[in-house]
């Protein structure tokens, strides 16, 4: 099912005013403000700007009514916390995100108690937990019974007015803006106002998080507030980033059942009411959950949505009903006083009455694909929240781990741009120009008399991406075709006849204006097309996703995701099997990389980590200055010295990576060969501005793994003929270990320990701690059973102690070469033996001759000299 053509920017009048700040967080919700605070308290200096769509108080936080998820309790562990959100997510969750959700979670909260969150407690003072579908522990904490998002965002809305932080509310974001090299530089956005900063605007800033939260208005019933329009991933498609597994919207199943034609918000009737003991029963009063699922009505949302589906198609029925008479009022009132109220406010008495309820949309699984620190693929943009996709919920979220997981990816947000990964400037106070176009409502604008507040150099630069609209009146039948054929029940036929549809609303008899309504149409259209394409595409069952004609999970073909990206060309759409992490290098250096034993996604990681240092917002502005825009040359890396070169892959994943594929590279050596002054190396073609830009950290990498290789190279040549082998240390640069290692075997050389996990052992610290070396062998065989041990002597008499208890592997630490003959002897082959310290070139031969296995030599990786090898360019 393809998906029909998308603007790539929305139509709208030039912007009339620009700010300028060092962080932009679109949104307020606990996402939004979290991240806000936590940057403002990581630098107090920085200018931090908030925009928000409605007042700060609004948003879908305020209507979470459950809780937070997190282990408090002593007999609870992260583990069950893991366990039950890996099975809540039906196999696409990303292991290591969810791992960071539950072990970071609970500090997380307690930040959040401190800055002044109320929580409900017992009477001793302990908060209390609470339980929720899917959760096998108690473990939700709640505020107000049922009323935790609004506690939630009134503590963080106090907290923002007290740290300084500016506010720009009523204000619809429109496009992200790129600077030269494609980073975020700031959004466009249309303030809704008639006071000194309204309608459309730019905010410049270094880094721009989306916070936008959900996109349950494409749905004509939803709990989801008004705003909730996709604004954020449509934003994202735009602007080029991946956009992940949208087929997964997660429909509650217990809202409250207003009538057939009852559209737009309805009133969500918590999960936690049915952990605290209602049941599901159809109209005959029969509970259907029993026979469903193990843990019945507290079975995973998609579980129970489902289970009602069935139950309603096969009794004829538009609802089911939620049984919670047995509460009685007192419980009503005081646990769940929102909810109690609601139903009274539409003549139902939960406390004599079953409650009508039946699955609306909800939550969105999928988002804007980020990795583990917030970041997008588009440089200097994160998304955090509801609007992106970490991979913490899969196919399914579990119940209240979405205000968690704003918690924690805020803060590690806030920590990644505090560091310098999206690059920043201090742009001092808020500084606006221009004149602002004519709105409806006021906007707050704080401003410096005087200032100017034009786009820095390197900034955002001229867009002609095509443009386009969506009537406004196309809204409703968006939704009505959504909720028709795309919602919990989907197959084929719906999918394509509301597809059909989606395209045929794209065109309209008259000429659409650009306004609030037609620009948040245009969203819901976007989200919605690239959301009936993933799951027309996603032809199997799982957890939120659920196919008629293709009624089982099938993990053969679909354990994995649908990535969606909007080039000039159109929507592509890609499907990555589960566990693979997306680098956008050349697949020949993905595949050079992963032969060598090297993860392309980490080297990524490292690879933007030295270009956030290398190249802040104003860009290298020497290159920008003296090199036109459209040079274009070819550059040879050459060697300047004789050596062993390694790192080729590396150096052409760098230039890739840096210039955004603009340049490619030819080999003309390989790793581990002997090359000579003067040899060319590799090739380096593509935009001149590139090349100089990605020259230094590329080059950095280069000349010091091929310096470890060289200096490796002497030491194995030193010993060759004796059976020994030179060897490295865990003496490495911090993030660099796999790289420094694997230019130790390009030498020759072989690779001890990765890390303290691959073996055990034993040092003079640790016997001294365990009151001998045998006490201290036996200690670690006990803990680590299987694993193979290592231990370190300094005199010979410890040796056969160590032999007795099994050692495999024996290092003699600065033993002389008359005292390793000995230990060879004694020994006679029963374990392995290394050499270490106070090894040289000079007296490595015959050090090997003594019969030991391997010479241990750290300087390898910390002090090798770099070999010289520069860029050289060949000039038109």
């Amino acid at each position: 099912m393809s998906i029909p053509a998308i603007p790539q920017r929305l139509t709208a009048p030039a912007p009339g005013w620009t700010v300028q700040a060092d962080v932009v967080v679109v949104g307020s919700g606990i996402a939004g403000l979290t991240l806000a605070l936590r940057y403002a308290s990581l630098d107090p200096a920085a200018k931090v700007l908030v925009v928000t769509k409605d007042v700060l108080s609004s948003g879908s936080t305020r209507w979470a009514q459950g809780g937070i998820a997190a282990v408090l309790d002593p007999a609870d562990t992260p583990a069950e916390h893991l366990s039950d959100t890996l099975v809540a997510g039906v196999g696409l969750c990303d292991e290591e995100a969810v791992r960071v959700l539950v072990t970071e979670g609970p500090d997380a909260l307690r930040d959040l108690i401190a800055s002044g969150a109320r929580f409900d407690t017992d009477a001793s003072g302990a908060l209390q937990l609470t339980r929720e579908g899917g959760h096998r522990r108690d473990r939700i904490v709640h505020a107000g019974g049922d009323a935790t998002g609004a506690e939630v965002q009134r503590a963080l809305v106090q907290a923002v007015g007290g740290a300084g932080i500016e506010v720009i509310e009523h204000a619809l974001v429109l496009d992200l803006l790129k600077d030269a090299r494609g980073h975020a530089a700031g959004v466009t956005l249309h303030v809704m106002g008639e006071g000194e900063r309204d309608g459309v605007g730019a905010v410049t800033a270094g880094a721009v998080v989306l916070a936008t939260g959900g996109m349950g208005q494409v749905y004509a019933a939803t709990t989801n507030p008004v705003v909730s329009t996709g604004d954020g991933v449509a934003l994202a498609l735009r602007a080029g980033a991946v956009v992940r597994d949208l087929e997964f919207v997660q429909f509650h199943p217990t809202v409250l059942w207003l009538g057939e034609d009852s559209t737009g918000q309805q009133p969500l009737i918590s999960e936690a009411v049915r952990g605290e003991g209602a049941v599901l029963v159809d109209a005959d009063g029969t509970r259907f959950m029993r026979d469903v699922h193990e843990l019945a009505d507290l079975a995973p949302r998609d579980v129970v949505a489902k289970a009602i589906m069935r139950r309603m198609r096969a009794t004829g029925a538009d609802h089911v009903y939620l049984d919670a008479r047995h509460f009685g009022e007192e419980k009503w009132r005081t646990r769940f006083p929102t909810i109690h109220a609601v139903c009274r406010e539409h003549g139902i008495d939960p406390v004599v009455d079953l409650v009508p309820v039946a699955p609306a949309a909800h939550y969105a699984s999928g988002g804007v694909r980020t990795d583990l620190r917030g970041r997008t693929s588009v440089p200097g943009l994160y998304a955090c929240g509801e609007v992106a996709c970490t991979g913490v919920h899969g196919a399914n979220r579990l119940a209240s781990n979405s205000l968690l997981e704003g918690l924690v990816f805020a803060a590690r947000i806030a920590a990644d741009v505090h560091a310098g990964s999206a690059g920043r400037s201090a742009h001092g106070p808020s500084t606006v120009t221009g004149t602002p176009d004519a709105g409806t409502v006021e906007a707050d604008a704080r401003t410096d008399a005087g200032a100017t507040g034009d786009v820095p150099a390197g900034g955002p630069i001229g867009d002609d991406r095509p443009t386009g609209l969506i009537d406004p009146r196309a809204r409703t039948r968006i939704q009505g075709h959504m909720s028709r054929g795309a919602s919990v029940l989907r197959g084929q036929e719906s999918l394509a006849e509301v597809s059909r549809a989606l395209v045929n609303l794209r065109w309209t008899p008259v000429a659409v204006e650009p306004c609030t309504e037609s620009w948040e149409t245009t969203n819901l259209l976007t989200v919605a097309s690239v959301l009936v394409a993933a799951a027309g595409r996603r032809q199997e069952t799982r957890g939120s996703h659920w196919r008629e004609d293709f009624p089982e999970r099938n993990d053969e073909r679909w354990l994995g995701h649908l990535d969606v990206t909007l080039t000039a060309e159109g929507p592509t759409m890609t499907y990555v099997p589960h566990g693979r992490r997306e680098t956008a290098l050349p697949h020949r250096v993905e595949t050079d990389l992963a032969e060598a034993g090297l993860d392309p996604a980490a080297l990524v990681a490292l690879l933007e980590s030295a270009e956030a240092e290398d190249v802040w917002q104003g860009g290298d502005v020497t290159s920008l200055a003296t090199i036109p825009a459209d040079r274009t040359d070819t550059a040879d890396v050459v060697a300047r010295a004789d050596g062993v070169v390694a790192g080729l892959p590396v150096a052409e994943a760098a230039f890739s990576h840096l210039s955004r594929g603009r340049l490619t590279a030819e080999r003309r050596v390989k790793d581990g060969e002997r090359v000579a002054a003067g040899e060319v190396l590799m090739t380096v073609t593509g935009p001149t501005r590139d090349l100089l830009t990605a020259e230094r950290t590329a080059l950095n990498l280069l000349t010091h793994l091929s310096g470890i290789a060289t200096l490796t190279g002497r030491w194995v040549d030193a010993v060759a003929g004796t059976g020994a082998a030179i060897r490295d240390s865990r003496k490495t640069l911090p993030g660099l270990r796999a790289l420094e290692k694997y230019a130790v075997r390009c030498g020759g050389g072989t690779n001890h320990r990765m890390s303290l996990s691959d073996a055990a052992l034993i040092k003079d610290n640790h016997v001294v701690a365990a009151g001998g070396v045998a006490e201290a062998f036996r200690a670690v065989r006990d803990a680590c059973p299987g694993l193979p041990i290592e231990v370190e002597v300094d005199r010979i008499d410890q040796i056969e102690p160590v032999l007795a208890e099994g050692a495999e592997e024996i290092l003699l630490d600065n033993f002389t070469v008359e005292e390793l003959t000995r230990a060879v002897r004694l020994v006679d082959g029963r374990a392995r033996l290394e050499s270490s310290g106070g090894l040289t070139l000079r007296t490595a031969r015959d050090v090997a001759e003594t019969g030991v296995d391997y010479l241990a030599v750290g300087a390898l990786t910390h002090s090798a000299p770099a070999l010289d090898i520069a860029l050289d360019l060949r000039g038109n």
